[in-house]
């Protein structure tokens, strides 16, 4: 039977280049985000989905789930003195309600797979203070939690994982690198000189999702060009 795998933010950036990656092993992909996708084929099935919606219009499906991806994200930057409870529980709803919301519809379907697995995304900031990260930090703090948890009542069927990146170049992040003196900033923080391609997350959200990566769980991987743990 051909492998499904939902993303949930797939319509650009990271989330974009693993359907891209996926289709192109053959797997199924259902593309489920806000902003609309144009090139449903006989391998993607296209479904709109806004996380913020308080009772999201997730798509249904009665086949076995060999893989969910929660991939949507935003960027909050601001001093700790000026965040509104509204921007916090935005945050909050987005990174970790949304991933909650997603794990608990798709469940039945990932059980029904012999092998399932499961990836989130959380960021650097969750493990390495950097200024006017306080929201999505806490909120990605809870991700990796859950992370955890579900790795560990989860197994043996289903695999939990998350990866922690840096700044990573896609349309989301553009406002932070739109001029040399920003990307050469950024470039000069992490020890490998340089941010991370989209396609170079993506590459290894789909390893996690495939069985070359059957014996990982509960695992928050860094991918951040060092900057978590080299000085």
């Amino acid at each position: 039977m051909q492998r499904r795998v939902v993303v949930i933010g797939g319509s650009s950036g990271i989330g974009e280049r693993m359907v891209h990656r996926l289709r192109n092993s053959g797997t199924k992909v259902i593309v489920q985000s806000r902003r609309a996708v144009n090139s449903e084929t006989a391998e993607m099935i296209t479904h709109p989905l806004d996380m913020m919606d308080e009772k999201p219009d997730f798509y249904s499906l009665e086949e076995p789930l060999a893989g969910l991806v929660y991939a949507p994200g935003n960027i909050r930057l601001k001093p700790f003195r000026g965040l509104k409870e509204a921007d916090l529980l935005d945050d909050w709803k987005l990174n970790f309600l949304g991933a909650v919301k997603a794990t608990q519809f798709y469940l039945p379907a990932l059980q029904r797979s012999e092998h399932a697995s499961l990836v989130f995304f959380s960021t650097v900031a969750v493990q390495t203070g950097l200024s006017y990260h306080a929201s999505i930090a806490s909120a990605k703090g809870a991700v990796e939690g859950l992370t955890r948890s579900l790795a560990a009542e989860l197994a043996p069927r289903i695999r939990v994982n998350a990866i922690a990146p840096s700044l990573t170049l896609t349309p989301l992040t553009a406002s932070l690198v739109n001029s040399e003196v920003k990307q050469t900033a950024s470039n000069e923080r992490h020890p490998l000189k340089r941010v991370a391609s989209a396609d170079e997350v993506a590459s290894l959200a789909c390893w996690l999702l495939s069985e070359e990566s059957a014996f990982v769980t509960g695992q928050v991987i860094s991918m951040d060009g060092g900057l978590s743990s080299v000085r």
